[in-house]
């Protein structure tokens, strides 16, 4: 499982020119779903991404949680992440996790997210998307269940 969480001044997500989503402060974050992967994984990415402290504090220093800044989520799946570039011009998508199976995690994690007690905005699995952000800093982070757990 990856998460690319990008910290955003703003965020929306909008499907056929419509808004679906949006938050005024906090994540950013694509999710990339693998077929190994799990809930027991999910509940381990969530508790990580909720836990990080990559807002700055008074002095300046990346010291500060996102429940700390009363910051929102903007969660979107994205299986692109799994893209492998290895062999010719032409992604291959073969690591990415099969639909039935992402979505379903896509959706917990959704849910645990919001019983974690954060304001948490979705875009729609599956569908064409256009997401806008500004990533404030920049500041993006990768958290990769292959190197965390």
């Amino acid at each position: 499982m990856k998460f690319l969480i990008q910290i955003a001044s703003n965020a929306s997500v909008s499907v056929d020119s419509k808004v679906i989503g949006e938050i005024p402060f906090g994540y950013m974050v694509l999710i990339g779903v693998e077929d190994a992967d799990t809930k027991e994984i999910a509940d381990k990415m969530i508790k990580k991404m909720l836990g990080l402290r990559i807002f700055k504090d008074e002095n300046g220093k990346t010291n500060l949680s996102l429940d700390q800044v009363g910051g929102s989520l903007l969660l979107i799946s994205q299986f692109t992440l799994y893209a492998d570039c290895k062999k010719g011009n032409r992604p291959s998508f073969i690591r990415s996790g099969a639909p039935e199976h992402a979505n379903e995690l896509y959706l917990y994690i959704i849910d645990k997210c919001k019983e974690a007690g954060v304001n948490v905005q979705t875009g729609e699995f599956g569908a064409e998307m256009k997401v806008s952000f500004t990533n404030d800093g920049p500041f993006t982070v990768m958290l990769d269940s292959a190197e965390l757990f």
